[in-house]
């Protein structure tokens, strides 16, 4: 079961597409303290939304400006593109990103073959095959601090995080500086690879790190530096 560490700073997310998936992932937000609004081009999609939603529900495009700065996008922190169609939500997404500078976008794909493309946008993407609000959730949100698995004793985590921007092009190898916690895979244009210790840091890059229980926050603060050692 996945954990999330409460200890979160509150974002206004932008979320493009109010199906299945777009209205669990803001219903989600909006419950862990966020401020959410969700774009669809239907206004009959935000019956899907609870009843106890309060975000904001825009009709419109996810890539049009105008429908954006509605949404709140220019104090938005994060943006979601849900909607059913690849194109539709990489335009969405880099218009968040290029236009306005949000710092975290996710885009939906169905297929798979563009992953590569995007993620060399600096998009991340994930497909539908593999799609979940947690996943999402985590790729939004880099504040959060999931556990995928923790062993018995509860002594050792197995985490994932988005590699910070500032480490690209620098050796991965430098992150477990502590011996607290190991980079064990990374996951790149949707592949996942076992680390090794000459790997370059690339934007989009997924890392999947074993931590010592009680060294999360010692991760946190280490991906978070640019200091060199």
């Amino acid at each position: 079961m996945v954990e999330t560490d409460t200890r979160e700073i509150a974002l206004h997310v932008v979320v493009v597409g109010c199906g299945r998936v777009g209205s669990e992932i803001a219903v989600t937000l909006e419950a862990q303290g966020h401020s959410v609004s969700i774009i669809d081009k239907r206004k009959d999609a935000f019956r899907r939304l609870s009843s106890n939603f309060t975000g904001d529900r825009i009709v419109g495009f996810g890539f049009d400006r105008d429908t954006l700065i509605e949404a709140g996008i220019t104090d938005a922190g994060a943006l979601a593109s849900v909607t059913s169609g690849d194109n539709s939500n990489i335009m969405s997404a880099r218009v968040a990103r290029e236009t306005f500078g949000v710092p975290q976008v996710v885009a939906r794909i169905y297929d798979p073959r563009r992953a590569a493309i995007y993620e060399r946008l600096g998009i991340p993407t994930v497909a539908t095959v593999s799609w979940t609000t947690e996943q999402v959730v985590r790729r939004l949100i880099p504040t959060t601090l999931p556990t995928d698995w923790t062993d018995a004793s509860g002594g050792v985590h197995l985490v994932e995080r988005t590699l910070p921007g500032h480490w690209a092009g620098r050796r991965l190898s430098g992150i477990d500086e502590s011996g607290r916690f190991q980079l064990s895979a990374i996951t790149r244009l949707g592949t996942a690879q076992v680390a090794r210790n000459d790997l370059v840091g690339q934007s989009g890059d997924i890392l999947h790190l074993v931590v010592a229980a009680d060294a999360l926050d010692e991760l946190e603060k280490r991906l978070a530096t640019t200091t060199d050692h």
